[in-house]
């Protein structure tokens, strides 16, 4: 048996590290490969990607499509629970626009905008 002694110790649980925040965000506006989610984050690692996305599918916030072809063919989409992180996401979007703007030189930090 878990024990929490606070209900963000959850939400950190499931959402929280370096990756996982990141590729919901980029889910949340539909299905995505592999591939496409590697070159929307550079820095994640393959495998690092991999344990990512079943962490995430292992805790409900998304789903893994297979379709069967040849090659093989897999998208990973949000599930209603994983969708519903939306507006949380995008407030820490916001919330870090203004903290960058406030804290780093100018110059100093680029955020390179997918939206």
């Amino acid at each position: 048996m878990k024990v929490y002694h606070c209900n963000l110790e959850v939400s950190l649980e499931v959402i929280g590290g370096k990756w996982k925040g990141l590729v919901l965000y980029y889910l949340i506006d539909g299905p995505k490969r592999t591939s496409e989610l590697k070159r929307l984050i550079p820095n994640i690692t393959q495998k690092m990607l991999i344990q990512t996305l079943r962490e995430l599918e292992a805790n409900g916030l998304v789903s893994r499509k297979m379709f069967n072809q040849v090659p093989p063919k897999v998208e990973y989409s949000t599930t209603d629970l994983g969708q519903s992180l939306e507006p949380i996401l995008r407030a820490l979007c916001q919330w870090g626009d203004g903290y960058a703007a406030k804290t780093y030189a100018e110059g100093e930090v680029q955020i390179l905008k997918v939206d």
